[in-house]
């Protein structure tokens, strides 16, 4: 699993690498909070705190990276 990722000022690229079939309804409503739609899709966000509790809530359904 990927360590959890801490708020800072830096931008994360959100990248859905699983599907949310047979998944909990909270974690299916955290993906689309975050913007995700359909596996292999990717949005760019603020490492804020609301993110990144987030991204760490569904961090087994999700690859994330540090935005150039």
């Amino acid at each position: 699993m990927a360590k959890n990722i801490v708020a800072s000022n830096a931008k994360l690229v959100i990248t859905q690498t699983k599907s949310v079939i047979g998944g909990k309804q909270n974690q299916r409503d955290t993906l689309r909070s975050l913007g995700l739609k359909r596996m292999h899709h990717t949005v760019v966000r603020d490492a804020d705190a609301v993110t990144v509790g987030m991204v760490n809530k569904v961090q087994h359904l999700v690859t994330v990276e540090e935005a150039k």
